[in-house]
């Protein structure tokens, strides 16, 4: 086997490495691949932010006829070192045939890189931004994957542990149906939180009364931080990414935003779901692909619930049961029949447990590895 840094500067090389995992996936029919422009995106040097302070690096392997094995990125974040005073390297984009060896030869590439820059751990699966889905599929595997979020072969959590991987952190996605009816608790506890707080929701009907909403957002997000880790706050630029996305791809019915008075301090993000038109056209928009996107927008009876955070200060007083209630009752009179509930850190107790009285069922994990080096 032969192991190969990709230089992102030869096309030939770059499309071999987005082009990977479309053989990896070929008779899978739950894998939603990347839009093509985000993944295109994550190799530009020139272009993407994130390379304005930060590095990485990009492998594969091949075996000795030149046939594709494998791919890994690694990444040095200097952001999210400084931000949380590590030596942290993260690992992404990894993709592998069933063949432990070449899995192997990627995380030593992977980690020499590391090493070589002073880095003492390597996390993964984590991505460029806090935009991206993170960890690696461990339960439900039968089910796709919301828009964004990592899906894998059942044998890439046996190579991780196999290679000296333990699990840092799990986060796990929830169902909710149209026919599940919320506890009567929780619009008791809203109509409570309403009247002691005065937190209130506000409710969106038009893209241009959401864009007056957007510069609120990177205060609102990094405000929901305090008192965490592993995380690092937003910067403009995926400020201004996560509002493209906001008018791109949402319904405004769909976008909560919890108000104290006139201050935004907490947020809840749901998006008609268009994996199945992504599948199809295989993540190009270009040329026609965006219109069995916009087909797709109309037609689905899935919304991905992705994004909730309350600024710290307010965290425990109930405004997730509000939040929620709000959004139960936007989707009882919309076309959406399900809905996915994107990526809950099991270490976030207050959010746990207010979402738990809400009767959710947690129907699929990902895990966060590491490993020190």
């Amino acid at each position: 086997m032969v192991i190969v840094e990709i230089n992102t500067r030869v096309r030939k090389q770059v499309r071999q490495f987005l082009s990977f995992p479309f053989l990896v996936y070929k008779n899978n029919k739950q894998w939603v691949p990347m839009l093509d422009m985000d993944a295109k995106k994550l190799l530009d040097r020139d272009h993407f932010s994130y390379y304005a302070e930060s590095d990485a690096a990009f492998f594969m392997v091949f075996s000795e006829n030149d046939k594709p094995l494998g791919r890994i990125a690694v990444l040095d974040n200097k952001r999210f070192n400084r931000f949380n005073q590590s030596n942290t390297a993260f690992f992404y984009l990894f993709e592998v045939m069933e063949n432990f060896e070449a899995a192997e030869l990627l995380f030593d590439s992977a980690i020499d890189w590391a090493r070589d820059r002073g880095l003492t751990e390597i996390v993964g699966p984590k991505g460029f931004t806090p935009l991206n889905g993170l960890g690696m599929l461990t339960r439900g595997f039968e089910h796709r994957p919301a828009l964004g979020i990592p899906y894998n072969p059942p044998y890439y959590p046996e190579f991780l542990k196999r290679l000296g991987f333990r699990v840092e952190r799990e986060v796990v996605s929830g169902y909710l149906g149209r026919q599940h009816e919320l506890p009567e608790k929780v619009a008791l506890i809203a109509e409570r939180v309403q009247q002691r707080w005065g937190l209130t929701v506000k409710r969106f009907e038009k893209r241009a009364d959401l864009r007056k909403m957007l510069p609120y957002l990177k205060d609102l997000y990094n405000g929901s931080l305090l008192g965490t880790s592993g995380n690092a706050p937003l910067t403009d630029e995926e400020v201004k990414e996560m509002a493209n996305q906001i008018l791109w791809f949402a319904n405004p019915r769909l976008i909560k935003i919890l108000y104290k008075g006139e201050q935004p301090v907490g947020f809840l993000l749901a998006y008609p779901d268009i994996s199945a038109a992504i599948q199809k056209t295989r993540g190009k928009l270009w040329p026609f692909g965006w219109i069995s996107l916009l087909r797709e927008f109309k037609k689905t009876n899935w919304i991905n619930i992705n994004g909730a955070g309350i600024v710290a200060d307010y965290c425990g007083m109930g405004g997730t049961a509000l939040l929620f209630n709000e959004m139960a009752d936007s989707v009882r009179g919309g076309p959406y029949e399900h809905a996915d509930l994107v990526q809950i850190g099991l270490e976030n107790e207050k959010m746990q447990r207010e979402v738990s009285k809400i009767g959710i069922d947690f129907y699929k994990s990902h895990c966060i590895y590491q490993r020190d080096i």
